[in-house]
């Protein structure tokens, strides 16, 4: 698994990527994250790189690359399960979890739909009527230009039909 990770990220979890690693042949194996802060509250937001399925964490107390993987995985079983997803996370991205890799952002587009997603984001907890879990469901149904106007839940569960057949 890639985890492509913010500059800021890195410094609170001690890890300096120094290349951009190849996107994985495992569209479900390539995540990006970006450390931001709402009201002096750190937050992580955790993107599948491919498909835009995004996810918000809190980022308190994720003080290692070893926190910060079981913080990851614990949220990433959350969302995806409570989305009805259950059987990519099990099929598709616990296998990959094996082996992980943290890399530098691979492209400007990527992070600007993250920019994007983490302004509505911390719109969302200004004033906290949501969980992060609906804050989460919410942005993976935002239509995004990087995907053609599409959903990111629509996209991740399309490369899940195609992983399939």
């Amino acid at each position: 698994m890639i985890f492509r990770i913010s500059t800021k990220l890195g410094k609170k979890i001690h890890v300096t990527p120094d290349e951009i690693l190849p996107v994985d042949p495992n569209p479900f194996a390539d995540w990006s994250a970006h450390l931001f802060a709402v009201d002096r509250t750190q937050y992580v937001l955790v993107t599948n790189t491919i498909s835009l399925y995004s996810m918000v964490m809190l980022g308190r107390g994720l003080k290692d690359e070893r926190l910060f993987l079981d913080g990851v995985t614990d949220r990433m079983r959350g969302v995806i399960c409570s989305d009805g997803l259950e059987s990519i996370f099990e099929k598709c991205i616990v296998p990959s979890m094996d082996t992980v890799r943290f890399s530098k952002a691979i492209n400007r587009s990527v992070t600007g739909s993250m920019n994007d997603f983490i302004f509505q984001a911390k719109y969302e907890l200004i004033e906290p009527e949501l969980s992060l879990n609906e804050i989460s469901f919410l942005l993976n149904e935002c239509p995004m230009s990087y995907l053609d106007s599409g959903m990111p839940k629509d996209v991740f569960q399309e490369l899940a039909n195609n992983r399939a057949n």
